[in-house]
């Protein structure tokens, strides 16, 4: 073999060595970008969990009060019951769009009945003088605020990992080993997935019903 021929080879074992470090440079990104989209999600799923399993002490407490409103209760009861049911891979973060649409749609059914719980609330003078309402009700907003903080980081993973996975040559490598892109949480209705800030008037036993949304 000539030492043409030589340099040639030596030329391709160099640009076959680049190429495939380029190639494992990329994937192993994929690899850790899809990670952090997956730790985003746990934590996504870990406070919607923390809500729901306030839930049933939160009705317990609340059904002590006198005639309170069966629809109301019977709302957040149904509500838990369908976020049960709108599953998706545990720890693992959603690759279909309509998946994620019916879990979010569950999850903000579950806000929506909470917030309405807590603003009938208001007109039950011994719901606002239970500590252990009062206790369940601060840890329920503290719960929601977690909840929005755990979506947004989870949008920016996802953003992260669907912005590299687009790009070329990327795309080709992310397409031979089937990443796929990530979907995100929509905006909604505002105030329809936080809990109200309840303010309790203690001077008057009728007051007016007064609910904020919580920041």
């Amino acid at each position: 073999m000539g030492k043409l021929a030589l340099g040639c080879v030596a030329i391709l074992v160099v640009l076959a060595v680049i190429v495939g470090i380029s190639f494992a440079g990329t994937y192993n990104r994929l690899v850790t970008l899809g990670q952090d989209v997956d730790r985003s999600w746990s934590e996504v799923e870990n406070q919607y969990q923390r809500r729901a399993d306030l839930v049933p002490n939160l009705v317990q407490t609340v059904q002590g009060a006198a005639n309170f409103e069966k629809e109301t209760l019977t709302a957040v009861t149904e509500a838990r019951a369908s976020v049960g049911r709108a599953t998706v891979t545990p720890g693992k973060a959603p690759t279909d769009a309509e998946s994620l649409a019916r879990y979010q749609a569950a999850q903000d059914q579950l806000g929506s009945a909470l917030q309405r719980l807590l603003v009938v609330s208001e007109r039950y003078p011994e719901l606002k003088a239970n500590q252990n309402f009062r206790d369940l009700q601060a840890q329920l907003e503290g719960t929601e605020n977690r909840i929005t903080v755990a979506r947004q980081r989870f949008n920016e993973s996802a953003q992260s990992y669907n912005t590299v996975l687009k790009k070329f040559p990327t795309n080709l490598i992310a397409g031979f080993f089937s990443f796929k892109e990530k979907p995100y949480f929509k905006a909604t209705t505002p105030g329809a997935e936080q809990a109200p800030k309840v303010q309790f008037n203690f001077g008057n036993t009728n007051p007016a019903p007064t609910a904020a949304p919580a920041k």
